[in-house]
């Protein structure tokens, strides 16, 4: 639809989804420090928001530049200008979801046999605060690797 185009031409809109960016990964490390309440099972509280969930992956994946470069370009080196886009496009669509449900499931197959040694409140704050240094040092490095390039 043109927005990565765009949003690669104006220095303006390529800043403000940069900085969104890099202090939405730094909102979820500080969220990710502090700690939620209790969410295991059996210690939740009963009424949970999924839509909150869905729409921290949401605005999570809307925020990742890589994304848009990513499909600006892979995808072309896939396409044969010989045969209709939208079929062309459709096919690899499917493909790319195909693959990405394969990958995501196998985690959360993974996260649930864990699940009994994560339980442990001592490990869960450990690897929660790790993670959420990882976010940090994710944030800092796409902060200073995404600098506009027309202006480097």
């Amino acid at each position: 639809m043109g927005l990565t185009a765009l949003i690669a031409n104006s220095r303006l809109l390529y800043e403000a989804l940069r900085w969104a960016g890099v202090l939405h990964l730094l909102w979820l490390a500080y969220e990710g420090w502090r700690g939620e309440k209790e969410t295991s099972p059996g210690k939740a509280e009963v009424a949970t928001q999924d839509s909150k969930y869905l729409l921290r992956g949401l605005v999570t994946n809307m925020l990742n530049p890589k994304a848009g470069i990513f499909y600006i370009a892979v995808l072309p080196t896939f396409v044969d200008d010989t045969r209709p886009l939208l079929g062309q496009a459709a096919n690899l669509s499917m493909v790319y979801v195909a693959i990405a449900t394969l990958v995501h499931g196998s985690i959360v197959l993974i996260a649930n046999a864990a699940r009994p040694w994560l339980e442990d409140e001592g490990r869960s704050t450990i690897l929660r605060r790790g993670l959420s240094l990882l976010l940090v040092g994710i944030a800092v490095w796409l902060f200073s690797t995404t600098r506009y390039a027309a202006y480097r």
